[in-house]
């Protein structure tokens, strides 16, 4: 068969990194009670499968701008991952070792998500 080509998005070490969120996201809302899990984890689970999803879309366009555009929507629903993680941590529904583990993710994947777009960006001008 030979070597598995990569598509432009599974090179990115943000969309790897949020992959890995996604599936660190899926183990922890299968811990919720019931209602939570079609609630507060519903959202959470979508807006951490936007991240890399946009990560993704935005390598399949061939505009530095459009690139960036995909980056900055990735950015922000990684925010609404950290929102999401913070209320579920507050109403006890993560413990506090998940939660600290999360944060340190979701900053890491912001860093990389910011640079990412810093320099798509730079690619316009």
């Amino acid at each position: 068969m030979g070597d598995i080509t990569l598509f432009g998005f599974e090179k990115l070490v943000a969309w790897q990194e949020s992959k890995q969120l996604v599936k660190k996201i899926y183990k922890i809302v299968e811990g919720l009670p019931g209602q939570e899990q079609y609630g507060l984890g519903n959202q959470i689970k979508r807006a951490a499968l936007s991240v890399a999803s946009n990560l993704a879309e935005g390598t399949g366009r061939t505009g530095f701008r459009d690139q960036a555009h995909f980056s900055q929507i990735a950015y922000g629903s990684l925010m609404e991952v950290a929102c999401q993680s913070v209320i579920a941590s507050e109403l006890g529904l993560v413990s506090p070792e998940a939660y600290t583990d999360l944060r340190k993710d979701i900053e890491t994947i912001a860093r990389l998500i910011s640079s990412l777009r810093s320099s798509q960006k730079r690619r316009v001008e």
